[in-house]
């Protein structure tokens, strides 16, 4: 495919993608960080798929289920129609508990006529590492891999199963279901149990939605970007994922390819900030216990990122049998920038520890607990923020003194001494206040270029940076003050391409940024917002909705010429973002019968 014309279905435990043609390209089970039983979109000639083929003269279509993560496409060639529904199922039982299996369902539902296809069903388990046979066991089709590792998959449908395997011609006289499971099934799997788990499932998604914040303006777009947080959300820890692939490049033909079905530090704390703000507390409270549950020593440090289960070593593989998203190698599983140091992890994450005690109710025992977490930050930082780092970007190379690092060592300063007057704790008042008045004078006179006007990407650098612009939303400067005015219109100036943003432009690891940082460019339009450019700032986020793929997703960058997604997807960075900035254009505004249905 030309673009990441994708949709995303998941339950919280695992996620799968379908192409605008319904082809299951991408899918991990049965977590999200396991091996690939289909990539295609890694490899279009061994990586596997599921797709459903039918003949040229059909029109198909793609949508999703209003306010859910279930994905409707609809095969239609003017005498015969039927429509394929795909979700994984997630739903709650009766004791409270969810019931979220590593299943997919595709239902497919006829509209009229006798509608005909074929089903190409390929697993290919542990990526394509070894061979995957398949075998019809009578009530299921089994597949299963015989050499290196042992993996195995089920197939239950409505169809015959021979039909399946032949990829012989099906005509489609009634509704019918197809159920991928990775584990084998104890009961018999019916056409009625999978509607029932389609209407279970459509309810949950419902609910949750209707919990969620409603503003004046965008409400769709802040709604299916939620939705996707939500999908990228792990339910069993309450890690939140940057995203659900693997090597997707940022540049087609370049090697900045990594997995990001991990949970960052700090896009997690800044999703779940997001999220609580729409009204989804438990999601923050979950993120938060993940967070209490991978610091059990006082002296443990922080890494910026770790796997969903908590994992601490995320040693990258490169899978070299793959040749990559339309030949952009390398494929990489884990990824080394688990042992990088970024200073600003520690500010995001006391931003968010700040929320959580000034807006919900906290159990005395979670209270201590995130106290002594607190503490142990502004230890770590009154010890660390004069050091260079690797920085928001994760640049391999050397260490440097970049502003927006030394900005969130500030801002955890800042929200430590805050969270300790929500707790009228007093502890060390006067030497926090002292130290955040230090990290504050240093950014305010080594971050300043007087020269060209601007805060820079680090200290004695001519350097833009897309992050500067974060200053005034975390609180370090108001958006009036002559510097954040400057600061913005020279980053502009300097990173903006036709309405897109550059992370930055000097060459990093790799040479010189070729693609545009999806995130950066929300960010813009949220700053010039901010300093009184409201026309100019409706008109960027006009266009760059425009961008998004069929069904409203963004990938984590955009090509600058043809304006196809690049980079892993969906990304929850882009995704939170675009919620923020649609807030803020809408005013922050609920609507009256969100209103009433909340208060």
């Amino acid at each position: 495919m030309e673009n990441l014309d994708y949709g995303i279905i998941g339950n919280c435990k695992s996620a799968a993608l379908v192409s605008k043609t319904g082809s299951m390209d991408w899918c991990c089970l049965p977590n999200f960080n396991s091996a690939g039983i289909f990539a295609k979109l890694l490899d279009d000639e061994i990586g596997g798929s599921f797709e459903i083929n039918t003949g040229d003269d059909y029109n198909i279509t793609q949508e999703y289920l209003w306010e859910t993560n279930i994905l409707s496409t609809v095969f239609d060639n003017g005498e015969d129609a039927f429509q394929l529904i795909d979700f994984m199922p997630r739903y709650s039982r009766d004791d409270g508990s969810y019931y979220a299996p590593p299943d997919i369902v595709r239902f497919f539902r006829i509209l009229k006529g006798a509608p005909k296809l074929r089903i190409i069903y390929n697993p290919r388990l542990e990526f394509a590492r070894e061979e995957t046979f398949n075998e019809n066991k009578g009530a299921y089709i089994k597949s299963y891999t015989r050499e290196g590792k042992y993996d195995s998959l089920f197939l239950y449908s409505s169809f015959n199963l021979d039909d399946i395997l032949e990829q012989r011609e099906i005509i489609l006289e009634e509704n019918s279901y197809c159920l991928l499971a990775y584990h084998e099934k104890l009961i018999p799997q019916t056409l009625d149990r999978s509607y029932l788990k389609f209407q279970r499932t459509k309810t949950y998604w419902m609910n949750w939605s209707e919990k969620t914040t409603r503003y004046s303006h965008y409400h769709n777009e802040i709604m299916r970007s939620a939705l996707v947080l939500k999908a990228l959300s792990y339910k069993k820890s309450g890690a939140v994922l940057a995203a659900a692939t693997t090597s997707l490049p940022e540049t087609i033909g370049e090697e900045r390819n990594w997995d990001y079905r991990f949970c960052w530090i700090r896009d997690a704390s800044m999703v779940i900030k997001v999220m609580a703000g729409l009204g989804h507390v438990q999601s923050a409270k979950e993120f938060l216990q993940f967070i209490i549950d991978i610091i059990p020593h006082k002296d443990e440090k922080i890494q910026i990122m770790y796997g969903i289960n908590g994992e601490k070593e995320l040693t990258e593989h490169i899978l070299d049998h793959l040749k990559g998203y339309r030949g952009s190698a390398p494929v990489r599983t884990g990824n080394a920038a688990y042992i990088q140091k970024q200073n600003d992890i520690y500010g995001i994450l006391m931003e968010v520890i700040y929320q959580q005690f000034l807006q919900f109710e906290t159990s005395l025992e979670n209270s201590e607990e995130l106290w002594t977490i607190v503490r142990g930050i502004v230890m770590i930082v009154e010890e660390n923020w004069q050091k260079p780092d690797k920085g928001i970007w994760e640049l391999r190379t050397e260490d440097r003194h970049f502003v927006f690092s030394k900005l969130l060592c500030w801002v955890a300063i800042d929200r430590a001494i805050k969270i300790g007057e929500v707790l009228r704790m007093g502890v060390n008042d006067t030497k926090w206040k002292t130290l955040r008045a230090d990290i504050y004078n240093d950014i305010y006179n080594n971050g300043w270029n007087e020269e060209i006007q601007a805060y820079t990407q680090s200290y004695n650098s001519k350097d833009l940076d897309a992050s500067t612009l974060l200053m005034e939303s975390y609180g370090f400067i108001e958006a009036e003050d002559p510097r954040f005015v400057s600061t913005v219109m020279a980053t502009e100036k300097e990173l903006c391409r036709d309405g897109l943003m550059y992370r930055y432009k000097n060459k990093d690891d790799f040479g010189e940024p070729t693609s545009s940082f999806t995130i950066c460019t929300f960010w813009l339009i949220d700053s010039l917002y901010k300093i009184g450019e409201k026309e100019k700032a409706k008109a960027m986020f006009e266009q760059l909705l425009s961008y998004s793929n069929h069904l409203g997703l963004f990938s984590e960058d955009i090509d600058f010429e043809t304006k196809r997604l690049l980079g892993n997807f969906p990304q929850a960075y882009s995704h939170l973002a675009l919620i923020e900035t649609a807030a803020n254009f809408s005013k922050g505004l609920v609507s009256e019968e969100n209103f009433l249905g909340v208060f």
